[in-house]
């Protein structure tokens, strides 16, 4: 929903002329998704400069511009009823898919339904739509892997894989299983059938990030958004397609205000809890260039593909990485120091109403170094706690809240160790 607010609103306050907006909204009923419409859209801090520009006339605007359509990627033909679908195959002329579960360790099964089977869905649904040109899907720049200096604008073909490099450069070669996409749907189904049902959830998450690594990528998330596009080239036929690689993809540079951003984005939780006083480090190294991009850039990049591909319509594939690094990259370094300055200059408040002071940031090289520090962070909360609490059950409640964040970040930093 964070990137599809954005494109809406783009759309709607600098093409007002333009049709219908057919929204896919995940709900059990017309009404459950236009309340959504309505909560997760018109009620939106994101759409105030839209609702300035219209006034009263703002919600009557919306409502005849956006459709919300009872639908979901992650079931057969979408999850549409046939008379709706029928009704907008007929009048589409650009469909957009940003549809993704990001969460980096998700389950296996729940990853490969949304992030790979989900495209597929689409441009089957796609291949109805007689006005259609231009099939555009959000993937991510990194499904290209953990790989260093220039990375090429390609696509990838059905069962090509990041290890392949790798692996033929060593000597002697290495062997490495071939990748086939249905095998990894089987894989997990097989699996969500054989586990017990207390134990499915882990193994679900420890088979994707296993498979993932097996193939060369980092974790869950990257792994089946690579597939995801595999499946779009493959499957596209003569619809002109467009993929968008963006980066860590943040809040607002300009467009429509500063700063907009919804929930708590990749890099927020390590800068919030540093800017809490909650963490003072962090493991990787402060030349590290941070590549991410402004979600109003990866929009207008976005806009910009259709205009130029959309106009054409002719068949064939086209990938643009939407980043920063190349024109103005941010290291691990510079973007800690904008967080204290900012923070010791405005700092946060605790619960209390007091300031709160955050030291300088440390820096680990090791996941051993960082994990010692962590522990010893953990100890000393924990000595405070019971010296500050004197109730015993709300004493266990705090050290359980402790050791369960000290996991997470342990966890987080395993995953995208920088």
């Amino acid at each position: 929903m964070f990137l599809r607010r954005a494109f809406i609103e783009k759309i709607l306050r600098t093409v007002p002329d333009v049709g219908k907006i057919f929204l896919l909204i995940k709900a059990k009923d017309k009404k459950a998704a236009i309340d959504r419409l309505k909560i997760e859209i018109l009620d939106s801090e994101l759409f105030k400069c839209l609702e300035q520009m219209y006034g009263e006339s703002f919600e009557d605007f919306m409502i005849r511009k956006l459709v919300p359509v009872v639908g979901n990627v992650c079931e057969s033909n979408l999850g549409m009823d046939p008379c709706t679908a029928n009704e907008i195959a007929k009048k589409v002329d650009v469909i957009i898919n940003s549809a993704a579960n990001t969460t980096f360790d998700e389950r296996y099964d729940v990853a490969l339904n949304t992030n790979t089977r989900g495209p597929s869905r689409l441009l089957g649904f796609a291949k109805r739509c007689k006005k259609l040109d231009l099939f555009l899907h959000i993937s991510t720049a990194y499904v290209n892997g953990e790989r260093q200096g220039l990375i090429m604008e390609k696509p990838f073909h059905m069962g090509q894989t990041i290890a392949e490099r790798s692996a033929t450069s060593k000597t002697p070669p290495v062997s490495i299983p071939v990748l086939d996409i249905i095998a990894e749907i089987e894989l997990a189904s097989d699996l969500k059938l054989c586990a017990h049902e207390n134990d499915v959830a882990q193994k679900m998450k420890e088979l994707g990030l296993q498979r993932a690594k097996t193939f060369g990528w980092q974790d869950t998330y990257v792994f089946t958004k690579a597939m995801g596009e595999m499946l779009v080239n493959s499957q596209r036929g003569n619809i002109p397609v467009v993929i968008i690689r963006p980066t860590i993809v943040e809040s607002t540079y300009k467009e429509p205000c500063l700063g907009w951003i919804q929930g708590n984005r990749m890099l927020n939780l390590v800068i919030i809890s540093y800017d809490k006083g909650q963490l003072t480090g962090f493991i990787g190294d402060s030349k590290t260039i941070i590549e991410m991009v402004p979600i109003d850039m990866v929009v207008n990049a976005s806009i910009a593909a259709i205009a130029k591909h959309g106009i054409a319509a002719k068949p064939g594939l086209n990938v643009y990485h939407v980043g920063s690094s190349t024109v103005n990259p941010i290291t691990f370094k510079d973007l800690v120091k904008f967080c204290y300055d900012h923070f010791t200059s405005s700092p946060l408040m605790d619960s209390k109403g007091k300031n709160i002071h955050i030291t300088e940031f440390k820096y680990f090289s090791s996941m051993d170094s960082f994990s010692s520090y962590i522990s010893d962070e953990l100890a000393q909360r924990s000595a405070l706690t019971d010296a500050t609490v004197l109730d015993t059950k709300l004493r266990g409640q705090l050290e359980m809240k402790s050791k369960k964040k000290a996991e997470l970040i342990l966890h987080m930093a395993q995953l995208y160790w920088l």
